[in-house]
């Protein structure tokens, strides 16, 4: 009998995809020489020099070196020289570098050699051992430098910026730990939910609301300034006669949980059967505002937003107006400009012009904004022509931009 081979399982299973950077950049460092005494120093041979203090830039030691005389003899003693010395011990470093010769006039032209700001061939200047340089042989002309505003009271300043290279390896640990989403929101809906500790209630139509001060206080300044230096100090229990159950319900959901109520009921209250004063949208951007929910008046505003046509944008208009949601607000008079013959047909531009005159002049400015928008942007087309060409009444979005 033959034995059966049984091949082993592959490893079908993925692992998670890693990442890892490399940025190299410099660690920059200054240091400022000021050589005192120019005139005797000029003599003391080419090749010799007079030294700045040791200073550090990246772990790594440096010093400027000045040669009145110059560094190598072909020069004849005609430019003096300036040099930056690496003077670490078993050192192997690549960096740029600047000098300046300080202009001591006050007119700032300064005579600058600098590798920073431009492109390198070579990429920066490699030193692999102690007293390895880099500058300039050449770096100034001594019969115009004594005449010049470089020297002063027989002083000269040298400024020199040191850039070390370095590169940094950033890649996420082997054992990284996760740390999970907020769940603040949800320990603050038990707590409502539970009305453990709560110390305030609240009648909406017969519906009892039990909730806490503390927290209402935190969110609201309305209900701050009610309970804490206001007549519902005292009370332990206030009437709502302004709001539906299931608003005040959205609204408390609101407070202790930082979003709306589930989509579900956003969505169903924005039946074409029902009135748009009517939704919980709608009454919950009157909550916002009654309240002082900024937050809560914004989301209401953006969920009211996407549902801008032909046929809702002025009473979504007058709505705005009315709760000072100025965003929204915004949004419906440049959908308005945009499309306005269309809108002008609709049934809520008559509520508009007979309940809302006011907003009749900002609809004219936005208007004209709209006019100026189309003429800058070379456009033939006329928003005040849509008064002649029909438009689309149909009640479906024609455009918005916001």
């Amino acid at each position: 009998m033959i034995p059966e081979i049984i091949a082993p399982e592959k490893d079908l299973s993925v692992s998670s995809p890693t990442a890892s950077r490399s940025a190299t950049e410099t660690v920059n460092g200054s240091h400022k020489f000021v050589i005192e005494g120019y005139s005797l120093a000029k003599g003391m041979g080419v090749g010799k020099h007079v030294a700045s203090d040791a200073f550090t830039v990246g772990g790594f030691q440096w010093a400027i070196y000045f040669y009145p005389d110059g560094k190598n003899p072909e020069e004849n003693s005609a430019y003096v020289s300036v040099f930056i010395a690496l003077a670490s011990e078993g050192a192997d470093v690549r960096a740029l570098f600047e000098l300046t010769l300080v202009d001591q006039s006050g007119r700032e032209k300064h005579k600058v050699h600098s590798h920073f700001d431009r492109s390198l061939e070579s990429g920066p200047y490699a030193l692999k051992y102690r007293g390895s340089m880099w500058g300039y042989k050449r770096f100034f002309r001594r019969a115009a430098l004594e005449t010049s505003d470089y020297l002063k009271d027989d002083c000269l300043k040298i400024n020199c910026t040191v850039g070390v290279v370095v590169s940094v390896m950033d890649c996420p640990r082997l054992h990284s730990i996760h740390v999970p989403d907020s769940d603040m929101g949800m320990h603050f809906g038990a707590l409502l939910e539970n009305q453990e500790g709560s110390d305030i209630v609240f009648d909406v139509a017969g519906v009892k609301f039990h909730a806490h001060k503390l927290v209402l206080a935190a969110r609201s300044p309305v209900f701050r300034t009610s309970f804490y230096d206001g007549v519902n100090s005292e009370q332990n229990e206030i009437a709502i006669t302004d709001l539906e159950p299931k608003v005040f319900k959205a609204m408390l959901h609101f407070i202790y949980m930082d979003s709306l109520v589930e989509d579900e009921v956003l969505v169903a209250s924005g039946s074409p059967l029902i009135s748009l004063s009517d939704t919980v949208a709608a009454k919950l951007l009157a909550a916002a505002d009654k309240y002082g929910l900024e937050r809560l008046r914004m989301m209401c505003e953006s969920y009211l937003c996407k549902n801008i046509s032909v046929n809702t944008v002025a009473n979504i208009l007058a709505l705005a107006d009315q709760y000072h949601a100025m965003k929204l607000k915004a949004a419906c008079l440049k959908f308005a400009a945009e499309n306005l013959s269309a809108v002008m047909r609709s049934t809520g531009f008559e509520y508009l012009k007979e309940h809302c005159p006011s907003l009749q002049s900002e609809l004219l400015k936005a208007v004209a904004g709209c006019e100026e928008e189309y003429s800058s942007a070379g456009k033939s087309r006329s928003v005040w022509g849509q008064l002649s060409d029909g438009g689309d009444s149909s009640g479906r979005r024609v455009r918005l931009r916001t």
